[in-house]
């Protein structure tokens, strides 16, 4: 019975931890599958939150919060799709210029919502299923974005696999010059994968902010972008295996609030660094078998587009 309590609270702080991690590298595992690498995950996130954060404070309304974080994460996109589908500007580095342009820019805006509070989203449990020990407070406990993130899951891999547009985006991401030539309209396509992953990144960002911490700070986000960025190449471009990676990543940063509670005695310094070391540990041992990469990774990723070629 101990362990039970034990495991309870740390399987719902991961399930929690995880799904903001899942939502961003969802978003850019759709927006990679076309051929588009942004890095600009981390910057997008930290304006969704504050995005998200403003506009709940200024109406109290926490759904108008959401959808301004994402339209927050949409506008960050739609400058990283125009400066390097339309301009052809390098994507590494116009992705690497969004993240930091986000983290100065969020850190501006939030300046006068640090000390600000905003209602609870409430949890909405599953009559029945939410009693089940472990399993049900941390998967049947959710809120409703947490519910909303899983659903979102669900149709990601749908579409991806099962639907035509589907196959196209990621025949896009494969040979555009090829899915050119037989009429699609690869740069139009490749723009709304990018907003796509820049609306998930805008919500991934919400959800920390008024959905998890109900607060605002700077740097809130704290580097969960690039774990977000990882975690799709950890999962080989597929939504379950990225899902399943989130989790993994969301038990290592359970374990930073929980050891304590399980009698484990390590400095809160070395917990706080765990998914940090934990993402360079996962992309070390995912490089070393590069045949894994080149079998699953988008030929054309990161590779500049031109119609006429």
């Amino acid at each position: 019975m101990d362990w039970i309590n034990l495991l309870t609270p740390l399987a719902a702080s991961a399930v929690i931890a995880a799904i903001p991690l899942m939502l961003a590298a969802l978003g850019e595992l759709v927006t990679e599958k076309s051929g588009v690498l942004n890095l600009g995950v981390e910057g997008t996130m930290l304006m969704g939150a504050i995005g998200a954060f403003a506009v709940t404070v200024q109406t109290g309304n926490l759904w108008l919060g959401v959808l301004a974080g994402i339209a927050s994460g949409v506008a960050m996109s739609a400058i990283f799709a125009w400066l390097t589908l339309s301009l052809m500007a390098n994507q590494v580095a116009t992705g690497l210029a969004l993240t930091i342009f986000g983290i100065g820019l969020s850190a501006y805006v939030g300046r006068p919502y640090t000390d600000a509070t905003i209602p609870m989203l409430r949890d909405m449990p599953i009559p029945g299923l939410s009693s089940i020990p472990v399993l049900g407070p941390s998967v049947f406990s959710l809120n409703p974005l947490g519910y909303l993130s899983v659903a979102l899951l669900a149709a990601i891999a749908w579409f991806l696999y099962r639907t035509r547009a589907g196959l196209v985006l990621r025949s896009i991401g494969e040979a555009p010059s090829v899915a050119h030539a037989i009429g699609y309209p690869v740069v139009r396509i490749r723009y709304l994968a990018t907003l796509f992953g820049g609306a998930m990144s805008g919500l991934a960002g919400a959800y920390y902010s008024v959905g998890y911490l109900r607060l605002w700070q700077e740097n809130l986000t704290a580097g969960r972008g690039w774990i977000a960025l990882a975690l799709v190449v950890f999962a080989t471009w597929r939504p379950g295996r990225t899902a399943l990676g989130a989790l993994l990543f969301g038990v290592v940063m359970a374990l930073q609030f929980q050891a304590q509670a399980m009698g484990i005695r390590i400095p809160s310094q070395a917990l706080a660094s765990l998914p940090y070391l934990a993402t360079i540990v996962v992309l070390v041992i995912i490089s070393r078998n590069r045949q894994t990469i080149r079998l699953n990774a988008p030929a054309s990723l990161g590779k500049p587009f031109f119609a006429g070629s």
